[in-house]
């Protein structure tokens, strides 16, 4: 053992903290009373508490032990010497080996003070230790990103693959007993659960090809990709996933869709399952909730606190229609569940209309479409307004029909939270009279539109600064005020181990909100485009998507790409409409 081990032995957390009068002695005892019922580190329990701040806790315990304190966000580890360690021990002890020094491991911990851990690794390890303190939120990220599943679905591929060469039984049997917890099958769509649930996807792609079998995941909205040789195990995965969704086993042909719910290292997923034939199989998407991350509130989507005071403004309305707007995967629903939990009180009588139910919420009454049996978003907002609802939340505005009763019900005192898809604010007006809608409902019943995407976040652990190219320059000249263009701080990231090479870790809503005032009423009444638009461009508050992202790569929250993106199709959009 190392020196600084030594010293532990002589050091208790709690005494420290309260020598160096970060604490005082019955903060100490609350803690510790607080500890015995929650089983956390002394360390994690004060943080919880708010007693100590994290970063003098760190500070302290580098200093006491004279060891080093590394900041994980930005360190380049090496993912075989981190397994050097069974990750179950690493996520019992949190604890993560950083490099090899060839007589030394040096390992980041969350908590050094911990002695018995240290001789326990010391029997695992075979080497002399040497700890240094990180934060434990970070060492937690590398464990997620270090412990990789895809070397063990690769190896599980290989073994259901050899299992259904040499078994005579049936496929469905090997993929549907579901007694045997340690089939291949099961524990490569464990592993495949996990790896997606680690690199926080929120999809899950089989796709049989002619002679491979790829297994895609959509992380921070952009796919990536495992490729497989055993392309004849797609089968035992499409037919085991069916089981699991409660769907047709033996129904190949037609497109199905299903959903149940699993523990994932402790978590709950919900998964929403999509199959399609295809010309070499059966494909699968699957949409991953996790319920464990609860509902976002408004200001945990990335949305500005001056446009989260205008959008409450408009959610505790009295009756209107507001709309969310935004491409397939742009955060509506998020954004839309955020709005409900603020109105979720006892004295307000919420239903949804959804297709599906995402999320399940206390207190609201919550009504699945099933086309199945012609219950459409129409035949339900009539009955829903038999109901005496305050508030109404419809999954989609699809048809004129139930945009016709959607905004009827916004006029007679009920307010009427929807989505359509629509790119922008602007268009998501026009496109109610679009479709067949009398203007003179729209202009009294909308009251207002929010528009959103998601753009990637700069990876802080590569960030670095860069000038702008030609093009970009121009983008953001036909975007800002010149005055703006002196406060840059353009980053992007170079890739690394941390964000999968690609240089971007975690997405952020941007918005554009568009409340309507008297000037764009009467246009909508008068089903006036130019003036609308005249309107829309005047109002003083109103920021468009491309210039909000603009503001993000301003700071080197984004990047210029990401703003180009978003440009691009806010710009396409306009042509289309145009034609």
């Amino acid at each position: 053992m190392t020196q600084p081990a030594t010293k532990q032995q002589r050091l208790r957390l709690g005494d420290l903290l309260v020598e160096k009068q970060l604490i005082t002695e019955s903060q100490l005892m609350d803690a510790l009373k607080a500890q015995k019922s929650s089983g956390l580190k002394l360390g994690k329990q004060l943080i919880e508490l708010g007693l100590v701040q994290e970063n003098d806790l760190l500070s302290i315990l580098s200093q006491q032990l004279n060891i080093p304190f590394i900041d994980l966000a930005s360190y380049q580890f090496d993912s075989a010497v981190v397994n050097l360690l069974p990750e179950s021990q690493a996520r019992r002890h949190r604890v993560v080996v950083l490099e090899d020094k060839g007589d030394s491991l040096l390992l980041g911990m969350a908590d050094p003070t911990d002695i018995f851990c240290l001789d326990d690794l010391a029997k695992v390890l075979n080497k002399p230790l040497e700890p240094a303190v990180v934060r434990e939120s970070q060492l937690l990220d590398i464990v997620d990103v270090a412990y990789c599943q895809q070397a063990e679905i690769a190896n599980l591929a290989e073994q259901l693959h050899e299992e259904l060469e040499e078994s005579a039984v049936d496929l469905a049997d090997i993929a549907t007993d579901v007694t045997d917890s340690d089939a291949p099958v099961v524990k490569m769509l464990q592993k495949i659960f996990e790896d997606a649930l680690r690199t926080k996807a929120s999809d899950i792609h089989i796709e049989p090809d002619e002679t491979v079998l790829r297994i895609r995941q959509r992380i921070d909205g952009v796919l990536s990709e495992q490729v497989m040789n055993e392309k004849s195990i797609a089968g035992a995965l499409v037919v085991r996933l069916k089981l699991m969704s409660e769907l047709d086993i033996s129904e190949k042909r037609l497109p199905q869709d299903g959903r149940f719910n699993l523990k994932v290292s402790g978590r709950s997923i919900d998964v929403r399952l999509s199959t399609m034939p295809v010309q070499w199989g059966e494909s699968v998407v699957m949409r991953l909730l996790d319920h464990s991350q609860g509902i976002l509130g408004l200001e945990k989507v990335g949305m500005p606190q001056r446009m989260i005071n205008r959008v409450r403004h408009l959610l505790h309305r009295p009756n209107g229609l507001v709309l969310v707007t935004g491409p397939t995967g742009s955060g509506k629903t998020t954004t839309l569940y955020g709005g409900l939990t603020e109105l979720n009180t006892p004295d307000r009588k919420i239903i949804t209309v959804e297709d599906p139910v995402e999320y399940r919420l206390p207190r609201i009454s919550q009504v699945q479409i099933n086309h199945k049996i012609d219950l459409s978003f129409a035949k339900v907002l009539k009955a829903t307004l038999r109901q005496d609802p305050d508030v109404l939340l419809v999954g989609e505005i699809r048809d004129r029909e139930s945009a016709e009763i959607a905004l009827r019900a916004a006029m007679t005192g009920h307010l009427v939270l929807s989505t359509l898809h629509t790119n922008d604010a602007i268009t998501s007006a026009l496109r109610l009279t679009d479709m067949g809608v009398d203007p003179y409902l729209v202009s009294a019943a909308l009251k207002g539109v929010l528009a959103q995407r998601l753009v990637r976040k700069v990876c802080e652990s590569c960030a670095e600064p860069y000038e702008p190219d030609a093009n970009e320059l121009q983008l953001i000249k036909s975007l800002s005020r010149q005055r703006e263009l002196d406060n840059l701080n353009l980053r992007k990231g170079r890739g690394c181990v941390h964000c999968f090479n690609t240089g971007y870790r975690g997405r952020i809503g941007v918005f554009e909100l568009l409340e309507i005032d008297r000037d764009m009423a009467d246009a909508l009444r008068e089903n006036d485009i130019r003036a609308f638009n005249q309107a829309v461009h005047d109002h003083r508050s109103f920021r468009p998507l491309n210039v909000s992202a603009l503001g993000y790569a301003a700071e080197g929250v984004t990047t210029l790409s990401e703003v180009m993106r978003v440009s691009a199709e806010v710009d396409d959009t306009g042509q289309d409409d145009d034609e």
